[in-house]
C-alpha cells in the first residue's frame, strides 16, 4: 500500500496530511507518480472556480508518497528553478485569478496541464529566486503569527457570546459543577416553562443527492443550490453559490423556506449542530443531503430561539457529545438533532429573549466584525506582497532592509 495525495490535501500554500490515504500501486506507477522535494502541486480542480488552483510545495514530508494525477497537477522545477520559487510563482497565479482565468467547464472546473504551461512566468536568477523565496518565508511567517493572534481573540469572543446566551436562556446553568452534562442537570424551569424534545415541535427536511445519472426529461427545473460550504457556525456564506437541475417533484420536497433554521451533518466537532436561520436569501433555493432544514412549529418555537440555543454551552455540549467523531471530523444525524432537549417557554417569551440576547451580543458582534476585517486585511497584504515579489515589482533586499 502506497500513501498518495489529493486535492484535499493541498491547500493555499498548506499541506494538510492528517488524511492521506494509502492504496495499490505498480512499481511503474510510483515511479510515474512520484514527488520530489521541490515539486508543486497544484488542484486540477472538481468544484467551483474558487478551488481551482491552490496550491503547495512539497518537501518530502512523508517517504514513498505519490501524487495521485487525476487531481493534482504537478509541477516540478528544472535544475535553474528553485521550488519554493515556483511554489511562490503558483500563489502568486491563484491569488491573481491567473490558475482560474484558463480553468474550463460550466458548473465543475478544471485546469489543465497544457494550459498551466501556457502561462507566463518571469524567472530572474537562481541567487534572486532564493532571496525573493528566503524574503517571502519571512514576510508571510509574521503575518501569519498575527491572523494566529486574531484567532485566538476570535475564539475568546465566541467563548464570551456562549456564556452571555447560556446565561440569558438557562439561568444558573453555568455554575453546574465541570464534567456534568447540562441537559442532564438543568435548574428548575420557571413555571411556564417545560422541557421538550425538538423532534415533537419541529420537522427536518432532507436535502437531494447530486446524482449525474438522474433523469432529467420531462418536467425539470433549474435552482440555487446550497452545499455544507455555504452554512457556517452563524452566518451564511452565500458569495459562491452553484446551480443543479432536477425534476420539480425532487426540487418541491427540498425547497428551503424562510425560518428554515439550517444545520450541516457534518464538520468541525465544536461547530457541529450550529444552527444558522434560513431568511429566504435566494428563493426558491435548494439544498444538500448533508444540509438538514429544521421547519419549527411557529407557534411553539421561534427560528432565532432555536439557533441561539444551538450556540449555548447546553446546545454545545450536547451535538459534542452524541456526534461520531472520526480523525479530523465529525458528524450527527437526524435523529440525534430531533432528540435535542430544549427548554420551551412560550414563544412570545422566546422573541423577547432573542432581542435581549441580541442586544447584549452587540458589542461582541462589532468586535468580532473588527477582527474579520483585520484578518481579511492581513490576507490582502500577503497575496500584495507574494505577487509584488514574484513578478519584480518589489526589491526584496531593499525591503527587508525596510522592514516591509
Amino acid at each position: 500500500m502506497v500513501r498518495y495525495l489529493r486535492a484535499v490535501n493541498v491547500k493555499d500554500g498548506e499541506l494538510a496530511l492528517d488524511d492521506v490515504m494509502s492504496m495499490n500501486f505498480t512499481p511503474q506507477e510510483q515511479r510515474i507518480f512520484s514527488l520530489r522535494p521541490g515539486d508543486v502541486l497544484v488542484t486540477e480542480g472538481s468544484g467551483s472556480l474558487a478551488s481551482v488552483g491552490a496550491s503547495a510545495v512539497w518537501h518530502g514530508e512523508i517517504d514513498g508518497t505519490v501524487c495521485f494525477q487525476n487531481t493534482l497537477l504537478r509541477l516540478r522545477p528544472r535544475v535553474d528553478v528553485d521550488g519554493r520559487f515556483l511554489g511562490w510563482w503558483a500563489r502568486s497565479a491563484f491569488g491573481s485569478g491567473d490558475f482560474a482565468s484558463i480553468a474550463s467547464g460550466a458548473n465543475i472546473y478544471h485546469l489543465s496541464a497544457e494550459r498551466v504551461r501556457s502561462l507566463p512566468i518571469e524567472l530572474p536568477p537562481m541567487d534572486e529566486q532564493q532571496r525573493i523565496a528566503d524574503f517571502l518565508e519571512e514576510e508571510t511567517s509574521r503575518i501569519s503569527r498575527m491572523e494566529s493572534l486574531r484567532e485566538v481573540q476570535r475564539e475568546i469572543l465566541e467563548e464570551r457570546a456562549a456564556a452571555v446566551i447560556t446565561e440569558m436562556l438557562i439561568p444558573g446553568s453555568l455554575s453546574k459543577p465541570k464534567g456534568e452534562w447540562p441537559w442532564r442537570w438543568l435548574p428548575a424551569l420557571p413555571s411556564d416553562q417545560s422541557l421538550g424534545r425538538l423532534g415533537y415541535i419541529c420537522r427536518l427536511q432532507t436535502g437531494l443527492t447530486v446524482d449525474g445519472n438522474r433523469e432529467l426529461s420531462g418536467d425539470v427545473v433549474t435552482r440555487p443550490y446550497l452545499r455544507v460550504a455555504n452554512v457556517q457556525a452563524t452566518h451564511l456564506a452565500l458569495d459562491s453559490i452553484t446551480e443543479i437541475t432536477v425534476p420539480r417533484y425532487i426540487a418541491a420536497r427540498s425547497t428551503l423556506r424562510h425560518g428554515d433554521v439550517l444545520m450541516t451533518e457534518g464538520g468541525d466537532l465544536d461547530k457541529l449542530g450550529r444552527g444558522t436561520v434560513w431568511r429566504d436569501e435566494l428563493p426558491g433555493c435548494l439544498h444538500q443531503n448533508h444540509v438538514f432544514a429544521l421547519r419549527p412549529d411557529r407557534d411553539k418555537l421561534d427560528a432565532d430561539y432555536l439557533a441561539l440555543l444551538t450556540r449555548s454551552v447546553h446546545g454545545r455540549c450536547y451535538f459534542e457529545s452524541t456526534g461520531v467523531k472520526t480523525t479530523n471530523l465529525a458528524s450527527t444525524n437526524s435523529s440525534k438533532i430531533l432528540g435535542f432537549p430544549i427548554p420551551l417557554p412560550p414563544v412570545e417569551r422566546q422573541r423577547q429573549l432573542v432581542r435581549e440576547i441580541n442586544q447584549s451580543l452587540e458589542l461582541i458582534n462589532q468586535a468580532s466584525s473588527a477582527i474579520d476585517k483585520q484578518v481579511a486585511l492581513l490576507a490582502e497584504r500577503r497575496q500584495a506582497l507574494i505577487t509584488a515579489a514574484v513578478t519584480g515589482q518589489l526589491d526584496v533586499t531593499t525591503a527587508r532592509g525596510a522592514g516591509v
